[in-house]
């Protein structure tokens, strides 16, 4: 089913969506709960790689691709506008 959480997520999941901007490029895309709980989970997930490196586990690694592939296959218009 499409825009259903993965079973691996542990993320904070939203009920509602809202819409959000790419913080370089200015467009905006509306995404619905699922598609901002994961959203939030990558950009959560690279701010601490980027922050804390040292803190990343493989697992940490293979969730956040995992994130990546999610949204590329439930929303990809959204991944090219917000994460590409």
């Amino acid at each position: 089913m499409k825009n259903k959480l993965p079973a691996w997520f542990e993320g904070m999941q939203y009920e509602k969506g809202d819409t959000v901007k790419n913080k370089f490029s200015g467009e905006e895309y509306d995404l619905n709960g699922a598609e901002l709980s994961m959203y939030d989970f990558i950009i959560g997930s690279q701010i601490v790689m980027e922050m804390a490196p040292q803190t990343i586990t493989p697992k940490h690694i293979k969730d956040f691709q995992k994130g990546l592939d999610w949204f590329r296959s439930n929303n990809a218009k959204a991944y090219m506008v917000l994460l590409d």
